[in-house]
């Protein structure tokens, strides 16, 4: 532990995060502010009092982890955080855990959700577009050079920081594949045809992604849209890409490559993998060591916020403070949880 907050205060802005190791505990912690909520856990701002230092605690209640079967994704999350590090990917600094709730200690990101943030312009603008799918494409490829797949890029799961940058956050169905998995997961606007169809799946799925979200970005909602999650994989599968009038040339000619259902064609699949995606002449103007390192031209990201400090909570909706209800689990069920 610190013997100061001036001195963790220094060690946060040389690393990016500052890492909790030792014992834990949720009396460290005094909350601020309700910063989402999920169907069985709550994520806060929170102080941790020893440091001085803003974090965002997501708390999991075990019992409904338990009854809805989510075990192994709260896990796996976990697992996923504890091994990354990275510009573009929300930092992992500690977790613990008590008799009803798991805790997860990540980096506080200030700058609000994307989704809030394209559902406020309606639209971003080509270069804005450009750097952040530039961002979330460092990101993944990160991810999938440790085997990870992340598997539900969308808005919502990304993150802006202080500095206008993007940061991938909810690791909840990442996995490491080797070769395939066939498990169904992510949102229906944004899953690729070979999840749709069960044949099985790898991380190119997370490039059939990276072309959904500059679509959404670019013209202010996916390409196939219904109702019903039905409609929505029939015209997935049906393949009929229309784009609104306007839209960047280079820009369409990368998501329609992306969006290529066949994954021997689909860039990023191929034998140079990223490489490939960050060729393209979209991105021709982009220096992607420099952006990794945010330096330079990249010391600011794509949109311009207004964070006044480490707990600035503004670009976050306001939620209410919900009374704990969690429930205690069986004795015997807490083994569970023995690899968290």
């Amino acid at each position: 532990m610190f013997k100061s907050k001036k001195k963790a205060m220094a060690m946060v802005a040389k690393e990016g995060v500052h890492k909790l190791d030792g014992d834990n505990k949720l009396e460290h912690f005094t909350p601020m502010k309700v910063l989402g909520t999920g169907s069985f856990g709550v994520v806060k701002l929170v102080k941790h009092e020893p440091t001085g230092l803003f974090y965002a605690l997501k708390i999991v209640n075990k019992y409904e982890t338990i009854k809805h079967k989510q075990v192994e994704h709260m896990l796996a999350e976990k697992a996923v955080l504890m091994v990354c590090n990275h510009p573009n990917l929300v930092n992992f600094a500690g977790s613990f855990q008590d008799s009803k709730h798991l805790y997860i200690i990540m980096e506080f990101v200030n700058g609000g959700e994307m989704f809030t943030h394209l559902r406020d312009a309606g639209r971003f603008e080509v270069q804005q577009s450009r750097m952040f799918a530039a961002d979330i494409i460092n990101g993944l490829s990160y991810l999938h050079n440790l085997q990870i797949a992340y598997r539900d890029l969308k808005p919502e799961n990304i993150l802006l920081d202080s500095n206008g940058h993007a940061k991938i956050t909810d690791f909840g169905f990442a996995k490491k594949i080797e070769y395939k998995t066939w498990t169904l997961c992510g949102t229906p606007e944004y899953l690729a045809p070979e999840v749709i169809l069960s044949q099985g799946h790898n991380k190119g799925v997370d490039w059939w992604c990276v072309g959904i979200l500059i679509y959404e970005m670019m013209s202010g909602n996916p390409p196939w849209v219904a109702d019903d999650p039905l409609e929505i994989y029939q015209k997935i599968l049906g393949g009929k890409l229309k784009f609104p009038w306007g839209f960047d040339k280079t820009c369409k000619d990368l998501v329609k490559r992306l969006l290529d259902p066949d994954t021997t064609r689909r860039l990023g699949c191929m034998k140079n993998g990223v490489r490939d995606i960050q060729t393209h002449k979209f991105f021709k103007e982009v220096d992607w060591a420099e952006l990794t390192l945010q330096q330079g031209t990249y010391s600011t990201g794509p949109m311009a916020l207004n964070v006044k400090g480490p707990s600035d909570t503004r670009y976050f909706d306001n939620f209410p403070d919900m009374p704990d209800r969690a429930r205690d689990i069986r004795p015997e069920d807490q083994s569970l949880f023995d690899g968290f």
